[in-house]
Order: structure tokens, then sequence, then C-alpha cells
């Protein structure tokens, strides 16, 4: 999935309370049954190869539909496709339903072929590139400048049939097939991809409520779309992602009616949310996890010096004690680089020692790294001030501070778009937090996104040849089990260069208004939104 945090302007909460006061809708229509639900500004336009970020992703899945879906267990189902056939799960015939998008024009084999092939060309900059890498001819067409500009594991055999090529053998593939980089698009979309995507026209549950339904920093209205046929139907009137520039505002605005549903509550209610909703009140276990990352670049964390520093980092991070102080035991410390409820997970993978707190043999490690190059200056970790990261954040920097009598802050960002812009455009020249949140329920999406050499979401410019190898073979395995026990030496090789500082599992903290009567929070910690009935 994606990078998970909120985003707005001060200006977002203050429409979206008058809104729900006034109970009309921007386009005049009655607010009533529309379903509200916190969200923040998308880092991109509505492009589903190019929405690597929560926020535009709980919009995107909404807006289209693949040739598969994730209920809120995580099970899958076919949508569009109306059959996916292999013998050898390394070359697959797909055969689509009658389909169309909200446009009106059909869902096509070509719809889903130009549509990856787009995502996967290295000169259109998609951050979801990564999820083509296993279709035969990718790497050709990754490359910048390409080699070829479409790949050659893709042929469209007829207007519902198309079939697809691996590199080898993959047990994760078919189900990685409802994950938003796998959706089709219209052919209007290649027009102008930057404007189609601040008004996107998909084929999902739900479509764009009109002009001025997004209302950058303010909000998003979806209303159902007629043309739906798949299997999440909506069950209310449509939905209203609205823009907060704190999570205590967007809290305040449940307790009082004026927010249907909130899916992460403030860490400064978290001691009495569950008083305050009662049954309305909701905890789980989730596949999300929280980092902290620093590229290579920075003073001091590259090479063998970098690798001592971040395990001693890590080392030094009482992740227990913070745990239950600020997050009232609703966050779990890491235990590897994925998530805690994924299948496959391992308790005491080699190398996890290095995620709990030790703080005699942290100074150990920091003084063989100041043996190479002695530290000067100041370790900063950057985090976004709209999405409730501060007092976490300034808890692991008083922990260094601490520990190695070194200078230490947290570094606010204004918004969750401004700290991904410069972690991705390399600038960022700092630590910084970042959480990962299951699109699909596979260890594999986790360990790929944000190790693998190349991709668009290898935030801290991880390369290591050996772990994309592992990587490759877990994915040839024949069965799951051995898939796990090579993801297990992979971590190893994670832990051995501690690629980031793995700090927090999840379990959610959310809760519906008393103007909701279903709302429940899915296996990746957001709500089942097709589902949620006021």
């Amino acid at each position: 999935m994606r990078f998970k945090t909120i985003t707005a302007l001060s200006a977002a909460a203050l429409l979206a309370t008058s809104l729900a006061l006034t109970g009309c809708s921007s386009s005049g229509g009655n607010d009533a049954d529309i379903v509200t639900v916190n969200g923040g500004e998308p880092q991109h336009p509505l492009v589903p190869t190019n929405t690597n970020e929560n926020m535009g992703g709980r919009v995107v899945d909404r807006l289209f539909a693949g040739l598969k879906y994730y209920d809120a267990d995580g099970k899958a189902y076919n949508e569009v496709a109306q059959s996916i056939e292999s013998t050898d799960r390394q070359h697959y015939k797909i055969t689509l339903k009658d389909w169309k998008f909200t446009d009106g024009t059909p869902v096509t084999a070509k719809s889903f072929v130009n549509a990856w092939n787009y995502g996967a060309l290295g000169t259109n900059g998609q951050v979801l590139n990564w999820a083509f890498t296993q279709i035969a001819g990718y790497d050709d067409v990754a490359a910048n400048p390409p080699k070829a500009q479409t790949m050659s594991g893709l042929k469209v055999i007829d207007d519902k049939t198309f079939t697809i090529d691996l590199k080898s053998p993959s047990i994760d593939f078919e189900l990685e097939l409802g994950y938003s980089p796998f959706y089709p698009l219209p052919d209007a979309a290649y027009k102008d991809m930057q404007a189609f995507g601040e008004n996107p026209v998909g084929n999902g549950p739900y479509k764009m409520a009109g002009s001025g339904a997004w209302q950058h920093n303010v909000k998003i209205d979806l209303v159902p779309s007629e043309d739906y046929h798949g299997g999440r139907p909506p069950k209310n009137k449509g939905l209203r992602f609205v823009m907060y520039q704190s999570y205590d505002t967007a809290y305040a605005d449940l307790l009082a009616g004026n927010l249907d549903a909130l899916d992460i509550i403030p860490d400064s209610q978290l001691g009495s949310y569950q008083k305050d909703l009662g049954d309305r009140a909701m905890t789980k276990p989730i596949a999300y996890s929280q980092h902290i990352g620093i590229q290579q670049t920075v003073p001091h964390f590259g090479g063998a010096e970098g690798v001592l520093r971040r395990k001693a980092i890590s080392m030094a991070i009482n992740r227990e004690q913070i745990a239950q102080n600020i997050f009232h035991g609703t966050r779990v410390p890491s235990q590897d680089f994925t998530a805690f409820t994924l299948p496959g997970f391992r308790k005491n993978l080699p190398g996890s020692e290095l995620l709990k707190y030790n703080p005699d043999e942290a100074k150990k490690l920091w003084a063989q790294a100041d043996a190479m190059s002695p530290w000067s200056g100041r370790y900063e970790i950057a985090y976004n001030a709209d999405g409730g990261h501060q007092a976490w954040v300034e808890a692991v920097a008083n922990s260094v501070k601490n520990t190695f009598g070194v200078d230490a802050v947290g570094v606010p960002f204004p918004t969750f778009k401004t700290i991904r812009d410069a972690i991705q455009g390399n600038t960022i020249g700092k630590a910084f937090r970042y959480g990962w949140q299951g699109d699909y329920p596979s260890m594999f999406e986790f360990l790929t996104s944000l190790y693998l050499t190349g991709s668009g979401t290898n935030n801290t410019q991880h390369n290591d040849p050996e772990f994309d190898g592992l990587l490759a073979k877990a994915q040839a395995a024949a069965t799951p089990e051995q898939a796990y026990d090579i993801l297990a030496q992979a971590q190893g090789l994670l832990f051995r260069d501690m690629a980031d500082i793995p700090i927090f599992d999840y379990n959610v903290a959310a809760g519906r208004s008393d103007k909701v009567k279903k709302a429940e929070v899915t296996w990746s910690g957001l709500f089942d939104f097709e589902n949620i009935e006021k």
C-alpha cells in the first residue's frame, strides 16, 4: 500500500464543520446521506500507478476496479476478471467481464495492458513502477532511457482477453492483481495524464461527484457509480474525504457528529476514546508499520559507519515504553521489516535483537562508528506536523540524545506532501519517519516496495543484489512455507545492513459517530468504505 499520514490546511476543518452544520454540499445537494470520513491532500494527481500514499490511495481504490478486489479480511475475489488461468504460475490468461468506465467507454484488454505499460515505462516516472518487475520485458521498459515502449510479457488477444508472461514462476502475482497499479485506464487518460488525475474517470464503485469534487486541501467528494456491478456495491449515498489539519480537530468533529468515521484516534485521546465512544470505538491488529529511514548520502550514514550508527540508534530506542506511555498499547514494537499480521510473519528472526532496547550495546556500536569518523552535527528526524507524529519522534530523538550525548531533535515539515516531496526528491538531508500500510496481504509487498533496488518507493536508496535475488527466489518457491523461509533469509540481509529502523506495528484505534450504524475497519486499517452505513 502506501505511505500513511494525514495532511491539510486549517481552512479544511473550518469548511468541513460549516458544511456539516448547514447540511449543504458545495454542489447544492443534501449531505444527510453522505458519509464523511477523514482524509488528506493526495501527494500527486489521482493516477493509480503514481499514487503510493494513503490519502490518495483511499480515493483511488474507490474510483477504480481491478482484476481482483480484497474484502475487509484481505481475501481476494475476481472483480473485472471473469477468469484468471495459469497452470504454472508464470503464464496467465485473463478473461474479462463486460464492464464500462464512468465515461461510458468499455473496459477492454487494452485498458489494462496500456495502463500497465504506462506505469512501467521509465520516462513516465511512476512511483509504483516496481509492481511490474516480474513481468517479462519490464527491465527494457523501465530503463531510462527505455529500450522498449511495451513489456514483451503482455499480449492482447481480443477485447476481452490478454495474456501475461512472467520472467519466472511467482507465488504472489495473482494475489497482487487487486493492487492499484494494476487498475485499467480509459483511452482519454493518455491525452493529458496530469489533467486526468485531477478529475479521474474510473470503473469502480464510486465516481467523482462532478465539477469541484476535489477542492484541494479541503475535501474530495465521491458518489456511487450506477454502472458498477462488482463485489463492492456502495451501501451509502456517497463519501466525503475531509482534510483536517490535526486529528484532535477531527476527533472533536467525530464526537459532535460532524464527522462520521475516523480511522486514527489522536494520541491525546487514546486513553479515553473507548469510554467516549463505547461500542462505536474500534481496535484491531492491522498491517501497518512505522519506520525511521535515512538516505546514505547524509553525512555519517553511508557505508560501514552508517550501518553501525543505524544499529546503534535502533538499540537506543525503548519501543515498549513509547508504545505504552504515548500510545496506550495501540502500537506494538516492531519485530521485523514487515508487519506482524501478515501471513508468514515470524518472531525472533536472526538480527531482530537489534530492535530491542539495549543502550549499553548501542553505545559500543556508536563508539565503533566514531572510531571511523567522529560524530559531528545534529541528528534530526523529519516528520509531518499534520500527522500526529510529534510526540513519538521527539521521544526517539531524546533517546538518541540521552544514550549518545549528541544533539538530536525532531524537525517538523508542515504537511505530508512537503515531506514526501523532499524524500522522493532525495533532498531531505536528514532522517525521516515513514509508514507503510498494506495494499494486499503479503510480506512481498512490504519488502519489494521498500527495499528492492530501483523501486520508486525505496526511500532509503537500499541497494543489495543479494537481497533482490532472494526476493525473486522466494517468488519462485513451490509452497508458501518455502517462500517464507527465503523471505526470512532476505530479512536477515536487511538486519545485516540495517536498511532502515523499524519502530512500531499498529493496533488501529478508530471510531464512528452516533449517526453511523455500521462501519468496520479492514485488515489494513482503513475503513471498509463501501459498507459504511448511516
